[in-house]
């Protein structure tokens, strides 16, 4: 395992733990995805990198091939011209690209090991890349849930949340207190009332005691 695979694997180990302490996930996981992208584009430049320098040690290996194959081919004309001198000087560059094809061979295959490496860590970057983004769908999703419903909470504080009988014990306790008030002003116009009458009666009685007392008056008068 490559330390870059180490790396992240740590970064990812820790993701969940930090999300479970975090005051605001969607921040946490937008500045692991940003991290992740970067690491992204870094291995697929290293990833063309490496594409590019596989190439070009094939090309190596394959004109060392050729001029191997050339130069076995000369040897054997010079060898049936009667030229060993000839033969020899093409044998000995033959040798040359064989420990040249060897060479490169052993450094193509190192590239081309480091190549399927990276293309693995992409394919897992981007892999992981999407898993987190959905979890970062999820997480938005989740709050946006715990914001209507707080705003739901708040709504029904300010317009549900008042106690409905208690509300109408004091509207209850209103009309009485209009209902007392009522009646204590009906009794004080009865009061008066009465008073007004007995007052009459009175002035009717005292009227008649003087009528009456004049009516003895003249009686008395006449009679003398």
């Amino acid at each position: 395992m490559s330390v870059f695979r180490r790396i992240r694997d740590i970064t990812v180990a820790t993701l969940n733990e930090r999300l479970e302490q975090s005051q605001d996930p969607v921040r946490l996981i937008d500045q692991f995805l940003h991290s992740t992208r970067q690491d992204i584009t870094e291995a697929e430049k290293l990833l063309q990198q490496c594409q590019t320098h596989s190439r070009q040690l094939k090309q190596q290996v394959d004109q060392a091939e050729t001029m191997r194959d050339k130069r076995e081919e000369q040897a054997l004309l010079a060898l049936k011209a009667g030229e060993d001198h000839l033969a020899k000087l093409a044998l000995q560059e033959k040798l040359i690209y064989e420990e040249k094809i060897e060479q490169y061979q052993g450094l193509l295959s190192t590239s081309l090991e480091s190549l399927r490496e990276i293309e693995e860590q992409l394919g897992e970057l981007r892999m992981e890349y999407q898993t987190v983004y959905s979890k970062r769908q999820y997480y938005v999703a989740r709050m946006e849930t715990l914001r209507l419903q707080q705003k739901m909470n708040e709504r029904t504080g300010a317009y549900g949340g008042q106690d409905v009988p208690k509300m109408f014990n004091r509207l209850e306790d209103r009309i009485s207190d209009w209902e007392l008030e009522a009646r204590s002003l009906r009794d004080l116009r009865r009061m008066g009332q009465e008073y007004v009458e007995q007052a009459g009666n009175t002035v009717s009685s005292v009227l008649e005691k003087e009528l009456a007392r004049l009516k003895q008056k003249l009686n008395d008068s006449g009679k003398e």
